[in-house]
C-alpha cells in the first residue's frame, strides 16, 4: 500500500530516519519523547515491566520505537528459535532469549546498519550467546524454510510497502505448528467516512511514524489468511487519541472533531497466528 510512493523509496525513507534513531539513542530518555515517533502509545501503560526493562541495557529501551510488547504476547518457552522482524536496538531480542535460555536462539533481522551496531551492542553488554543479528530485509528473510519456531515483531511491519510478501515470508521460515505473535498499527474500522480522502489521509502522514502504512483489520486478517496462517487473532490494546498525534502536522488544518474521529481509527494492537501443522 505504498500509494503512488516508490517501495525503495519508502525503504530509504525508513532506513535513514531509524538510522538517526539509533544515533541519538543515547540522548533520548524513552520511546514516547522523540516527536517523531508516532508508534508511542500515548499515554497508555508502558508495554514494558519495570522488571523487564531492568535486565537489558538502558540504549535497547532508549532506541525503542514499539507499539506493545511482542515477546509477552508470544508466550516463549525454553529452546525454542524466534525471529524478530525489525529488531532495531535488540530489546525485543534481548528479552526474547532470556525466555528461551540457553537452549533456545534468537535472530533479530533489521536493514539499518546503524541499529545492528547498536542491536549487537547491546547483546554484547547483556552477556548473550543465544542471539544474532541479521541485516535483510522482512520482505526477503535471510534464513531456511521452517527454521523458527516463533516470530515477533514491534510496530514494523506497517512500516513495509509490501505487507503480503512480509507475512508470506514470515510464514515460510516458520516450522509447521510454528507461531506469529506481532504489536503493530492498525486501523479500526476503516478510513471511510470523512471529509478527505484515504489517499489524501495517508498522502499528508509519514511512513516512518507508522500510520501512513498501516492495514485495516480486516487487510490485516486477509493477508495473514493469504499467506496460508490460521487461528487469526487481532486484539485492540489501545485506541489512539489527539494527544497521542499532536506532533502530526498535517493534522493541523482539520477540524477537531475530524482529528478526534480520524485518530480514533488507529490502533496499537496485538496479532497472533499460526502456521497449520
Amino acid at each position: 500500500m505504498a500509494n503512488g510512493t516508490r517501495p525503495e523509496t519508502i525503504k530509504e525513507a525508513v532506513r535513514l530516519h531509524y538510522g538517526k534513531v539509533a544515533s541519538s539513542a543515547a540522548r533520548d530518555s524513552n520511546c514516547c519523547t522523540s516527536s517523531a515517533n508516532a508508534c508511542c502509545s500515548g499515554d497508555s501503560a508502558p508495554p514494558y515491566t519495570t522488571d523487564e526493562l531492568a535486565q537489558i541495557p538502558a540504549e535497547a529501551a532508549m532506541s525503542s520505537r514499539g507499539c506493545g510488547n511482542p515477546v509477552a504476547l508470544a508466550n516463549l518457552q525454553p529452546g525454542e528459535i524466534v525471529l524478530d522482524l525489525g529488531s532495531g536496538g535488540g530489546i525485543d531480542v534481548l528479552l526474547a532469549a532470556g525466555r528461551v535460555g540457553a537452549t533456545g536462539f534468537v535472530h533479530g533481522l533489521d536493514m539499518t546498519e546503524a541499529m545492528l551496531d547498536l542491536a549487537r551492542s547491546n547483546a554484547t553488554k547483556a552477556g548473550l550467546t543465544n542471539t544474532e543479528f541479521l541485516k535483510g530485509d522482512i520482505e526477503a528473510i535471510p534464513l531456511p524454510d521452517a527454521s523458527v519456531d516463533v516470530i515477533i515483531s514491534n510496530c514494523v511491519i506497517n512500516l513495509t510497502p509490501d505487507k503480503g510478501q512480509a507475512l508470506r515470508e514470515a510464514f515460510r521460515v516458520l516450522k509447521p505448528g510454528g507461531r506469529l505473535a506481532v504489536s503493530d498499527i492498525v486501523i479500526d474500522p476503516d478510513l471511510h467516512g470523512l471529509p478527505v480522502s484515504e489517499e489524501q489521509i495517508r498522502a499528508a502522514l509519514s511512513w516512518v511514524g507508522c500510520i501512513a502504512g498501516a492495514l485495516t483489520k480486516s487487510e490485516y486478517q486477509e493477508h495473514l489468511r493469504n499467506a496460508g496462517f490460521e487461528d487469526i487473532e487481532i486484539k485492540i490494546q489501545h485506541r489512539y487519541c489527539t494527544d497521542d498525534v499532536m506532533h502530526i502536522k498535517p493534522l493541523a488544518g482539520l477540524a477537531p472533531h475530524v482529528v478526534e474521529d480520524l485518530v480514533g481509527r488507529f490502533t496499537s494492537s496485538s496479532i497472533t497466528a499460526r502456521r497449520p501443522r
